[in-house]
């Protein structure tokens, strides 16, 4: 019979070093990576190479078995296993789990080494994003010990067990593949199992069998989350259980329609929720099972019937708690940002260990086959890669679906988007450039253009960290404008509902190590729950609003909380309810009592002294303090960590240009385009010069890099940042400004007149 043995406990580990000989180390226990504070501190300088896990196994310790398997279900993002100082088995791709047959291999003390890499190269995906590429063996390491006749362990990572439930009426049948090791003439008996774990049908074949179950409960989202379970026993001549595997499954139709979105056993069924990284501060993605749930309840508590699980293979037993909480999954491989022509092998093995160890799960409808890939354009290397994949899909998987996500510049008509079944967007209308205004009318004219194509929306986003305004603006990272951003796309997105899915962007703060922005490098902060998830921030509470129940959760909640010290003498408070009326009292007072359709309400509140305001909701309520003061806290002004300017340092003259504008007004006129040509000559100089330190074969550098093109699709985006905040952000590009520099950048924009529909 089968064993599984963890091997979490105990290992060598030795740093910057691919050596197998080497000793001197730290013990450490599984999950693990190097990259847990480093690669979440900014300067993108996080160490990227090959480190070095060694542990010995006791054979006297082990189950008695024919063939040993070690189990590696995360490694990031290359390694090679070792085994008595002999290689066995390479690996590339950083999410997935794989096997390596050591049968043969022990002895009474054998030695396993594992040398993991995730130094920068051509070949293996990610190298180019907006995350950090931790290092590490970060999830659970098994020994497997099994019977010479066993449930195929070799390919791809599963399980030997498919199953695929087809609806009839009110019964489904259930269409059960097994694939084995060793097994000529054996059987296996399969059994379905209802929730209860009473047996509802059984039978014995030698391949595949199709098991019929009468008046079958479906899978029916977060609504009805109904699990059976699958469990085949491969049988010896004499009846003896050789092996076992199972796996839950559950029985559901969908469909994705390009007018009424997603469809779920034939009801219409919105899906609105967000996106997640699997990392968390101070832990990097060596994640417990207690950060998964913590995860999955908040995601729950938001309201979301949907998860986009980005840019990668997530943990199987994330997967295992959306089937059970009744999440809708977008599931994809990290093919991002930048097409790689030599990469091309790790796309396709990537792909068939995402669906080969994934296609059980319910919760899965669609297989994710790129992020942003097209943002520098797409070649025919690339269009060729896409229909690779897609048609790999399509023979793996026939009852799923497959979508990309496209950038935002991305072409209505570009060829790529005619590749995958259904496709959505990434757009940041309001944040990277634009405005707020501008994401419901982008998608109506796809709709139009494009009647027979499902579109959605798979990232939108903006930034928000403990920053505080009472006028927010566009890339002032206040919690104040992200609540503001987020009220407009909901009320844009949700109202149509033909978009088949919405993903906000994020739900939980990031691990980005290049990013300097926002006064908390080495983080993307466009999550609605922060990065050590214990703040949720306003914004939260909207979605919650819209999406929660309030015969499930009934709640207010008041905005600003983190806001007090206030200059104006009457500022704006808004609350968030799922209910339909809330009333506000000052110090006890009732300023009054509103309705809202949408889950918004705003009270104008006068502010002397310092007053204790309440919102009431039905019996719920939620408090919070302002206090009237005569100059602007800077406590809640932004001020950029290692910035050698911040916004309010810049010398600002009227009628003229400043660092402080954005890029695309200085662009509006001669004078600022010839400005913006000399900085690109200047830009290109620091772009030359990295790229001759790169060649040196630097490898502990995060990296992050990346062609700018004047003319592409990423000026539409550059154009909406400020030159300063753009500055900024170029250190995600290795490339940096002095003080002088930026100095001497804005004397020459403050010789520059604004064009007059541009001054104030």
């Amino acid at each position: 019979m089968r064993n599984i043995l963890n091997l979490n406990q105990n290992w060598l580990f030795c740093k910057d070093t691919a050596d197998i000989s080497v000793r001197t180390g730290e013990q450490v226990n599984l999950p693990h990576s190097w990259n847990a504070i480093d690669g979440q501190d900014g300067g993108n300088d996080y160490f990227r190479g090959a480190c070095l896990y060694v542990k010995t196994l006791t054979k006297a310790e082990l189950p008695v078995a024919d063939c040993y398997y070690l189990e590696i279900r995360g490694a990031n993002s290359s390694a090679n296993v070792y085994v008595g100082g002999e290689k066995l088995a390479h690996h590339d791709g950083g999410y997935s789990t794989w096997r390596v047959d050591l049968t043969g291999k022990l002895t009474d003390t054998t030695e396993i080494a594992i040398v993991v890499d995730n130094s920068p190269n051509e070949e293996v995906y990610p190298q180019m994003a907006d995350f950090t590429f931790y290092g590490g063996i970060y999830r659970d390491v098994n020994l497997i010990a099994v019977s010479k006749s066993h449930f195929d362990l070799d390919y791809y990572g599963g399980i030997g067990l498919m199953v695929t439930p087809l609806v009839d009426g009110k019964d489904a049948h259930v269409k059960l593949q097994s694939f084995t090791t060793n097994a000529d003439g054996l059987s296996v008996r399969y059994t379905v199992t209802d929730a209860n774990g009473t047996a509802v049908a059984s039978a014995t074949a030698q391949g595949e069998a199709c098991l019929d179950i009468s008046d079958v409960t479906l899978w029916h989202g977060r609504k009805n989350p109904y699990l059976y379970t699958a469990t085949a026993e491969l049988l010896s001549a004499d009846g003896e259980v050789l092996d076992t595997v199972s796996t839950r499954f559950g029985v559901r139709t969908f469909k994705i329609d390009p007018d009424n979105g997603f469809i779920l056993n034939g009801e219409e069924y919105p899906l609105r929720g967000v996106s997640r990284h699997q990392d968390r501060l101070g832990v990097g993605n060596a994640l417990l099972p207690e950060h998964h749930r913590e995860d999955i309840d908040l995601i729950c508590e938001v309201g979301a019937t949907t998860i986009r699980l980005a840019h990668y293979q997530h943990d199987q037993y994330f997967y295992d708690l959306c089937d059970e909480r009744g999440l809708v999954i977008w599931a994809e491989i990290p093919y991002i940002s930048k097409h790689m022509p030599g990469g091309r092998a790790n796309t396709i093995s990537q792909m068939k260990e995402l669906v080969t160890q994934n296609y059980n799960h319910p919760s899965i409808v669609v297989w994710g086959l790129s992020n942003e890939i097209s943002i520098a354009g797409a070649d025919e290397d690339l269009l060729e890669n896409h229909r690779i994949l897609n048609d790999l899909v399509h023979e793996m998987d026939k009852t799923r679906l497959t979508t990309i996500a496209a950038v935002s510049m991305c072409k209505m008509d570009d060829p790529y988007l005619q590749i995958p079944d259904v496709v959505s967007y990434n757009h940041y209308f309001g944040w990277y450039g634009g405005d707020t205004g501008m994401n419901g009318p982008w998608f109506d004219k796809f709709h139009k253009t494009h009647p027979t194509i499902p579109i959605g929306c798979s990232e939108y986003g903006c930034e928000a960290l403990n920053w505080h305004t009472s006028d927010p603006k566009q890339g002032d990272y206040t919690e104040e404008y992200q609540a503001y951003y987020h009220e407009e796309l909901i009320k844009q997105l949700f109202t149509r509902k033909y978009i088949w899915a919405t993903h906000v962007w994020n739900m939980f703060d990031f691990g980005a190590d290049a990013r300097a922005e926002g006064g908390e490098n080495g983080q993307n902060h466009k999550g609605l729950v922060t990065m050590d998830r214990k703040y949720k921030k306003d914004a939260f509470y909207a979605y919650k609003a819209w999406l929660v129940s309030p015969e499930v959760d009934p709640f207010v909640h008041l905005c600003g909380k983190r806001y007090i010290d206030r200059v104006e003498d009457v500022t704006k408070v808004t609350v968030y309810s799922n209910l339909p009326e809330v009333e506000l009292l000052v110090n006890g007072q009732s300023i009054g009592k509103k309705t809202a359709d949408n889950h918004f309400f705003y009270f104008d509140v006068p502010n002397v002294g310092e007053s204790t305001i309440v919102a009431k909701a039905g019996d719920k309520s939620d408090e919070g303090k302002i206090r009237k003061v005569d100059e602007m806290n800077m406590d809640y002004v932004l001020r950029e960590v290692g910035a050698v300017l911040n916004w309010f340092d810049v010398v600002e003259k009227p009628g003229r240009f400043s660092l402080n504008d954005k890029l695309a007004d200085i662009m509006s006129c001669t004078a600022g385009k010839i400005w913006f040509v000399r900085l690109g000559l200047k830009l290109k100089k620091k772009m030359d010069a990295n790229k001759k330190e790169k060649a040196k074969g630097e490898k502990k550098s995060g990296g992050f890099d990346v062609d700018l093109k004047a003319d592409g699709g990423l000026m539409q985006m550059m154009g909406g940042f400020t030159v300063l905040r753009l500055s900024s952000m170029m250190g995600m590009m290795n490339i940096s400004f002095t003080k002088e520099e930026l100095l001497k950048l804005n004397k020459q924009l403050n010789r520059i007149r604004k064009p007059k529909n541009l001054k104030k």
